[in-house]
């Protein structure tokens, strides 16, 4: 289905402001819809000839829906727009004329013209007309809310109307919350309650309010409830301010454990202000949550650091045995220990400074390459270039992958560029590399260099490693390879990532490791994660 844009741009001549005010109705008209008990529908002309074309609908939560089925991307024209073009034309909301049925429900038709205001603030033009259709089937003597739902309704549909509603939206504020089922109050123009309904009643009663709110200053209630007294004078500021005609941005008040959201908007149809509504929702458990999820992120983050510092000992001892053991092959093994452990506390120091179970790894990958042109066993320098991005990996697929990685760079060092002295046909000294080196010809114009790339491709991410070394020898079989860091690389692409591993000859010389890993996770069940 088109967006209302799309329809808009496609089939009308609107401004990119009007239809821009359009989103912002539409972005908002929820809480007139419920509090209309009707659907509301947004129409606008396509010709001179009367034709209408529906481009947005939203259905009320408070009552039964007059459409079953979706009015979107329709266009009409006729007697059936009539009252549609009466609000058009004339700039007035129409409430004129009997019942009409969609199939076997009855409805009652009301259109209100919607205008764009000036930048000077004066009333513009009719854009387009809300429609406001009532289902009837259900209609009964209303209640003391109901009205007071339905006088509501019609003072906001009148500040339609005018232009002056919906307010403009502050920085941050995404939805529409709290709704008018979440609780409601209406306040005179000085700023005394004259209506609350139940559950706005319930809301303040658990910030410590436990008699009847009609009658109330509201402000100065806000201020004597709050725990915290900036909060208390901010949401009185708040509701002064749309006393005033003004849209204040939501507010929270803390007190007795318990939190209330408030969102207070100005009533003023034809421009005169009369009061204001205040929309209240109780968010005592959600932000009980989120004070949890917050404790727990600092817990894990904490939990990260102290895994660093853990394996950052792990390394130091390691690094002193090293310099302790005589023999040389032993010592190769420790310091190659050494260069795993501390390529696993990388990830876990990113982990420990990030806000959730995730790592950029673009940044880990070149301290990884760069530790590796450091510590690697070999007289050439080799310059170290990555192309591409990795993105964010989750720690699962991170912590593997570095020392895949850490593995396949320190081999392209140490056995594609061996050192200067080293005769071309002799075989690299052994180590538990990766890759043995080869006897190849290498040119010795080209500077001696290793590439990392990467990229992500239908939930993959593909990343190649490429020297222009010596390349491999003639004997090499990666699958029956018996060196640690083969082993190692093997057990990690194929074991914990669950991806697979090529090692071949560059297609301009070198060697090319190439690896695919799955981004997406299957869980036991079968299901996709990540």
């Amino acid at each position: 289905m088109s967006t209302l844009r799309d329809l808009a741009e496609e089939h009308t001549h609107l401004r990119p402001a009007d239809i821009d005010h359009l989103h912002r109705i539409a972005g908002d008209w929820q809480l007139l819809s419920d509090l209309s008990f009707a659907d509301l529908l947004l129409w606008v002309p396509v010709d001179a000839e009367g034709t209408f074309l529906c481009v947005a609908q939203v259905r009320p939560t408070t009552a039964p829906t007059a459409y079953q089925d979706d009015q979107v991307g329709r266009i009409i024209g006729g007697s059936e727009v009539a009252h549609l073009g009466v609000a058009y034309s004339q700039g007035r909301i129409w409430r004129e004329g009997d019942p009409v049925w969609y199939g076997d429900v009855p409805a009652r038709h009301e259109a209100i013209p919607v205008r764009l205001r000036t930048a000077d603030g004066e009333a513009g033009e009719v854009i387009a007309v809300v429609g406001r259709d009532t289902n009837l089937s259900t209609a009964r003597t209303p209640s003391q809310l109901e009205l007071n739902y339905l006088t509501t309704a019609d003072d906001l549909a009148q500040m339609i109307a005018d232009g002056t509603f919906p307010p403009p939206r502050h920085p941050g504020e995404t939805t529409s919350a709290p709704r008018v089922g979440d609780g409601l109050v209406r306040l005179d123009a000085g700023g005394k309650v004259t209506y609350a309904s139940p559950n706005a009643q319930s809301a303040y009663r658990r910030l410590g309010y436990a008699s009847h709110l009609v009658g109330e200053d509201l402000a100065a209630l806000h201020r004597r409830l709050a725990g915290d007294p900036l909060d208390g004078t901010e949401a009185a500021n708040g509701i002064l301010a749309a006393l005033r005609g003004e849209a204040p941005p939501r507010r929270e008040i803390d007190a007795r454990g318990a939190t209330m959201l408030t969102r207070a908007l100005p009533l003023m149809p034809a421009g005169v202000p009369i009061g204001a509504l205040v929309l209240v929702r109780d968010i005592t458990e959600v932000r009980r949550r989120d004070r949890a999820l917050i404790t727990k992120d600092a817990t894990i983050r904490e939990i990260h650091h102290r895994v660093k510092n853990n394996l950052q000992t792990v390394a130091a001892l390691l690094r002193l045995q090293a310099r302790r053991v005589a023999m040389p092959e032993a010592r190769v093994a420790l310091e190659e220990s050494v260069r795993r452990v501390a390529s696993i506390a990388l990830v876990h120091e990113t982990l420990s400074m990030s806000s959730d179970e995730a790592v950029e790894f673009d940044g880990i990958v070149d301290r990884v390459a760069s530790a590796a042109t450091e510590v690697a066993a070999t007289e050439v320098s080799v310059g170290m270039r990555r192309r591409g991005s990795f993105g964010v990996l989750p720690a699962e697929i991170a912590t593997s992958l570095v020392m895949v990685l850490n593995e396949l760079l320190l081999n392209a060092v140490e056995h594609g560029f061996p050192p200067a002295d080293e005769p071309d046909d002799s075989p690299a000294p052994p180590t538990t590399g990766v890759v043995p080196a080869a006897v190849a010809e290498v040119d010795p114009s080209a500077r001696p260099e290793v590439v990392v790339s990467a990229h992500r491709f239908r939930k993959m991410l593909h990343v190649s490693v490429t020297d222009n070394g010596r390349g491999l020898p003639p004997e090499f079989d990666a699958e029956r390879g018996s060196r640690l860091g083969l082993q190692i690389v093997r057990a990690l692409v194929t074991g914990e990532l669950r991806g697979t591993i090529e090692l071949r000859a560059g297609a301009k010389g070198g060697t090319e490791a190439l690896l695919v890993v799955p981004l997406a996770r299957n869980a036991p069940d079968g299901r996709s994660q990540g």
